[in-house]
């Protein structure tokens, strides 16, 4: 099947509702379903944001940026993920937990507003991987426009730059969670020196730039073939020490997804 074809199939799928809200975070997924929503459905697409303390403060400002620029009616919906027990000492299942907190929120908005449908950005890619959240998702009766019209990755990409929307090609980002061990006590200060060094990173036009918290050590993920640009960067590892760390390591490995799974 042609990827402009799938596109279509996503069209079909999103027109069997007469209203439908969008779970959305900014990336790739949420924002092909919002502009596919809000194209098909009209006012009766909506987006809500999940805010909290595991999405930056960068990434937060570039979902609205971008639900203004679609022109959808959008809300926020602030959520406490400490007081999820699971989430607060970093449980192996807190995505789980997290999620059920997240999107219960986004659903009581929802239904506050008139929509009973809830959709999130799970693709055809995420079965493949771990992802207790998607469980959560699916008891609460989610819905998944993307991963069943059967598209992965690769076909929202293409689809989202056929729309020629920006963020097609946007770099993956995750939860700030997932930057800490299993089965360690966060809190505020951990994410804040997280999401501050990741800016830094960031701000050098490194893409996917991850620090992972190891005690008083960041572990720094990125793509190899930045590997000679950052560690020539002395100005950069200051940087980062003054967000709190005493030691800062680059990872031999490079970025990849979930590796403190």
């Amino acid at each position: 099947m042609e990827k402009s074809e799938k596109l279509e199939k996503l069209r079909e799928y999103i027109s069997g509702f007469d209203k439908l809200c969008v779970a959305y975070s900014g990336g790739v997924d949420s924002d092909l379903i919002m502009n596919v929503a809000y194209d098909v459905l009209k006012d009766n697409a909506i987006a809500v944001i999940g805010d909290g303390i595991m999405l930056s403060r960068k990434d937060l400002e570039d979902a609205e940026r971008l639900a203004k620029k679609a022109g959808i009616k959008y809300y926020i919906v602030k959520t406490d993920a400490f007081s999820v027990k699971e989430f607060k000492f970093s449980d192996r299942k807190r995505c789980y937990y997290c999620k059920k907190n997240i999107m219960g929120g986004i659903i009581e908005k929802a239904k506050e507003l008139g929509f009973d449908t809830v959709a999130d950005g799970k693709n055809a890619d995420d079965g493949k991987v771990f992802r207790p959240g998607a469980a959560a998702a699916k008891e609460l009766g989610i819905v998944s426009p993307l991963y069943e019209s059967g598209m992965t990755k690769a076909d929202i990409r293409a689809a989202a730059k056929e729309l020629g929307l920006e963020t097609w090609d946007k770099a993956s980002n995750s939860c700030l969670a997932t930057r800490f061990p299993y089965d360690t006590e966060l809190t505020e200060e951990m994410f804040a020196m997280v999401e501050a060094a990741e800016l830094e990173i960031a701000k050098k036009g490194i893409p996917s730039g991850r620090v992972r918290l190891h005690g008083d050590i960041a572990r720094i993920e990125i793509p190899k073939d930045r590997f000679e640009k950052f560690i020539a960067d002395k100005a950069l590892i200051e940087r980062i020490k003054g967000c709190g760390f005493r030691y800062v390591t680059l990872d031999l490995e490079g970025f990849r997804s979930g590796s403190m799974d």
